[in-house]
């Protein structure tokens, strides 16, 4: 990625608006004869915005996240949190044509603006239901089972997850002025953390637009969003431990930013996403004609022209077999000259947009000149200024604005040193001839890092082995073929399910991965203490704790306490439980489910074969006759709370049960998750059962729906 550097100022006559920063909760803008930073439209050139953050107090903005951010944010559980997230996300999505008239002025199309603008509101949407299937409804995250520490159980240790006292705050790169804000604060917001945003100032009144509208909406609590619309170079000066910066732009700034001493020496987390010569492979049985040939040469056009190629995941380095390099170019610019119109996005037919700024422009020209100087050919392109579609549909030469024509480089050396580790962050490719996959999977690795890569082939083998040889220098590899043509997200996309990031010249950093990214935002706390202090730290029942046991007097229930299948959630506590009578297991029941079934496996059905056998001790109930006995012993029948069963989790046979044996469950109510939007929530029960020697069985969790006011009984009734 490159850095953008501020335009000389127009005339004051044609000075644009100051964009104003959200501190505190309001909006503050700097004074009118303040040093400012002037934006123009990428395509005409004229003014559009100002930026300016002197007299901005950055220690005050953190101190609001910290304190009121912090303590409103905490008011709220993390589904609570999480559904906020859609409710912002709706109404950003019947607003989101506002953001495209602002995000046109930027040099994006229609389509640019869709991944920026509809993929960041998709990225909420994906959180907020992950966030409610994922994780409790609470705000402490249990992280694995309990450890042991004594042979008495009186001490165990287990791990959770809390969120992080301070500030999320966040640098964005100008390529993704949406996207990459609202891909950071999502699973911040759902962490609880309190979130400082920094666009880049070539495309941040983008992002102070969508800001507003999420002001707006009035869903947000009190400190959770602030935004700085201008320069924060001090912004590490007042961040510590408790605090988070995620940064994405070029690798010097991110350098500059980890030499902090506020990140070597005071603790700040910090992640990064920088620079990427992302590659894509084409499969020695990817022929020209094949499906793969196809896919692989409109993987590559995309990637180019989508975002004028200025997004950190675009293909830099098109790597192909050797000999099919001239093919590969043809297919290319042929595309290209019949399907990508460069001019104003708003000009009727335009594919292409500009690039941010003239500066941006700039850069990549210089780029691609080093490259060129380097040992690179220009196969298709050209580095003057193109002929544009403007916005009233006419074609023309446009100065003011920062277009510029796709480009295809070839080289005679592969080994050049520029074109592994030039960035030209554009609509560039080059074009790499390999010999072998072996040969392949080291070109990629000349990347020394990247984002993603794409493996396109239809040969199994081949998808292996460079897949496994170039993992570890990458974040992610999209695999390619027939069969992915049409429904895959494609190259440069990343998806909030998966991970983002990269090692070594990427940044080494990660963001998105699902409810991972959550978790980046909390601290993992190991804890020790009794099973009763553990329970009543994290909300979930451990082995060991308490319990309030109906049912079975002879296995320490206590007969006059409500069976919990009788409890709403109103009334169902965290170690109710219910312990059952023995049943015993006779060879006609074992064989009688064996013929119900079909299952009729020789350890339940042939005595000889079965004593044969190691592991049993003669002829052996099924396993899941047991589970089923099991609900059978610890069902309530009549209409209640319980709603339904929906699952089992976690299931493990621990001890054979003969003919003659008998069992008994206990089971204990041990997460209780209330949702939010419906009047039930969900139980997990931890079941265990037990033989006549008190030996375990089997332990599971069963899961069940359960209402929180127990209305079905009653209508029962």
């Amino acid at each position: 990625m490159t850095t953008q550097t501020a335009h000389e100022a127009p005339p004051a006559a044609r000075r644009a608006p100051i964009v104003p920063s959200y501190v505190e909760d309001a909006w503050w803008t700097p004074s009118d004869d303040s040093r400012t930073t002037d934006v123009l439209d990428a395509n005409t050139g004229e003014p559009v915005a100002r930026f300016g953050s002197q007299g901005l107090d950055l220690a005050a903005m953190v101190a609001h996240a910290r304190g009121t951010g912090q303590e409103e944010l905490g008011k709220l559980t993390l589904h609570e949190r999480a559904l906020k997230l859609k409710e912002l996300a709706m109404f950003l999505n019947e607003r989101r044509q506002q953001l495209y008239e602002v995000s046109f002025g930027t040099g994006a199309t229609k389509i640019d603006s869709m991944v920026d603008i509809d993929g960041g509101i998709g990225v909420l949407f994906t959180f907020s239901s992950k966030g409610r299937r994922e994780l409790p409804n609470s705000n402490v995250v249990l992280d694995g089972p309990a450890e042991p520490l004594s042979k008495d159980g009186s001490f165990v240790g287990t791990h959770v997850y809390t969120r992080i006292p301070g500030v999320a705050a966040q640098i964005n790169a100008f390529n993704f002025p949406v996207w990459g804000m609202l891909e950071k604060f999502a699973p911040a917001f759902i962490a609880g953390v309190p979130t400082i945003v920094k666009p880049a100032t070539p495309t941040g009144h983008l992002t102070e637009a969508c800001v507003r509208l999420m002001v707006d909406s009035g869903i947000l609590p009190a400190g959770s969003l602030q935004l700085i619309s201008g320069s924060a170079r001090e912004l590490l000066d007042v961040m510590d431990y408790r605090d988070m910066l995620s940064f994405t732009g070029s690798a010097s700034t991110a350098n500059s930013l980890k030499s902090h001493p506020n990140v070597i020496d005071g603790g700040v987390r910090f992640t990064a996403e920088t620079d990427s010569l992302n590659a894509a492979i084409l499969g020695p049985d990817a022929e020209p004609g094949t499906p793969e040939f196809d896919a692989f040469v409109k993987a590559v056009v995309t990637e180019m022209t989508v975002k004028a190629g200025q997004k950190c995941t675009a293909i830099r380095r098109t790597i192909v077999p050797k000999g099919r390099e001239q093919a590969v170019v043809d297919a290319v610019s042929a595309r290209i000259a019949q399907r990508v119109v460069v001019g104003d996005p708003r000009g009727e037919g335009t594919t292409m947009g500009a690039l941010a700024s003239l500066d941006q422009l700039r850069d990549v020209r210089g780029a691609v000149e080093a490259m060129l100087a380097a040992g690179g050919e220009l196969a298709y392109g050209t580095l003057d200024a193109p002929v544009v579609r403007t916005a009233g549909g006419d074609d023309a030469v446009v100065p003011a604005g920062a277009f510029m024509s796709p480009l295809v480089l070839t080289w005679d050396d592969v080994d050049a040193e520029a074109v592994h580790s030039q960035e030209a962050f554009g609509p560039v490719t080059s074009v790499l001839g390999y010999e072998d996959v072996n040969d392949a999977v080291r070109l990629a690795a000349r990347g020394a890092g990247s984002l993603v890569a794409t493996v396109c082939t239809n040969d199994p083998e081949t998808a292996r082995a460079l897949t496994v040889g170039i993992a570890g220098h990458h974040g992610r590899v999209h695999i390619l073929n027939r069969e992915t043509a049409r429904s895959s997200t494609g190259h440069g996309s990343p998806v909030p399910h998966l991970v983002h990031g990269g090692p070594g010249r990427a940044g080494g950093g990660e963001e998105l991965g699902g409810i991972r990214s959550v978790k980046h935002h909390m601290q993992r706390t190991a804890l020790q203490g009794s099973p009763n202090l553990l329970t009543a730290v994290t909300g979930v029942w451990h082995a060991g704790a308490d319990r309030v046991i109906a049912g079975s007097e002879a296995f320490g229930a206590d007969p006059s306490n409500t069976h919990p299948f009788r409890k709403s959630l109103a009334e169902l506590r965290v170690g109710d439980a219910f312990a059952s009578d023995l049943r015993r297991v006779d060879l006609e029941d074992i064989l009688a489910f064996a013929e119900t079934t079909g299952d009729t496996f020789y350890a339940h059905t042939d005595a000889k074969a079965a004593e044969a056998n190691p592991f049993f001790p003669g002829q052996v109930a099924h396993g899941y006759l047991l589970v089923s006995w099991a609900a059978g012993l610890f069902v309530e029948p009549a209409p209640g709370p319980v709603l339904a069963n929906y699952g089992l989790e976690n299931l493990r046979f621990i001890t054979p049960v003969a003919a003659g044996d008998s069992v008994r469950v206990t089971l204990t109510a041990k997460k209780i998750t209330p949702r939010v939007t419906d009047e039930y929530g969900e139980v997990a029960w931890d079941a265990v059962l037990h033989n006549q020697d008190g030996e375990i069985v089997a332990n599971y969790d069963v899961l069940t729906l359960v209402e929180k006011e127990d209305t079905t009984y009653k209508n029962w009734a």
